[in-house]
């Protein structure tokens, strides 16, 4: 049986242009930080970075005996988390960010060592040595289907921030997350589909 997180969580990924609410569990993740401008070639590189791991680790999965049910599983999208700047104007040079892509609860820090030893002679890369696997629980949280440019994200906060007041709810962290369901490099600005998500009270 194939793990697929389209089918499997859409009370998680399967969210509309609307706010809802929604309680994130303990989730894997590889991951890897930086700072500054994400259309540099540094945030590029570490994606790259990341999708090679994350690659390697399902083949590694994937060819090696289980007694798990599970037998392979689908790529999770890349995520990542952003510090948002308050009461000033966006400057993306100055933006701190964690990429991270996540793992199924079965896989272990054995297997993507395992992976991380593979991919390091196949495709060496020196990011490799940056990239951390960890667990993050985001909780009680709120989160919209953003669909289109990345600069126009403004909009659907501002669609969950009235949903917060609605509902008498509290943010809790000048950070967000956002889910990118679709590759940026291959898709239309205007038809851009990015899970927006922060954590709440």
């Amino acid at each position: 049986m194939k793990h697929e997180w389209k089918k499997q969580e859409k009370d998680l990924y399967g969210v509309k242009a609307n706010p809802v609410m929604v309680d994130v569990p303990l989730q894997k993740f590889i991951m890897i930080s930086g700072k500054g401008n994400p259309n540099d070639t540094d945030f590029s590189d570490k994606v790259g970075a990341l999708y090679s791991l994350a690659y390697a680790i399902k083949m590694g999965y994937k060819s090696a005996p289980t007694s798990n049910e599970i037998t392979d599983f689908t790529v999770y999208p890349l995520e990542g988390i952003w510090k948002q700047i308050e009461d000033s104007e966006l400057v993306k040079d100055n933006l701190e960010y964690t990429i991270m892509i996540r793992q199924p609860d079965f896989i272990n820090r054995e297997m993507v060592d395992n992976a991380l030893e593979k991919v390091r002679v196949k495709k060496p890369n020196p990011l490799y040595e940056e990239i951390s696997f960890d667990t993050m629980n985001d909780g009680k949280s709120v989160q919209i289907l953003h669909i289109g440019a990345f600069d126009d994200e403004p909009v659907s906060f501002d669609k969950m921030d009235e949903f917060l007041k609605t509902n008498q709810l509290e943010r809790i962290e000048s950070y967000h997350r956002e889910i990118y369901l679709n590759n940026a490099n291959r898709t239309e600005k205007s038809k851009l589909k990015t899970i927006l998500r922060y954590k709440i009270k």
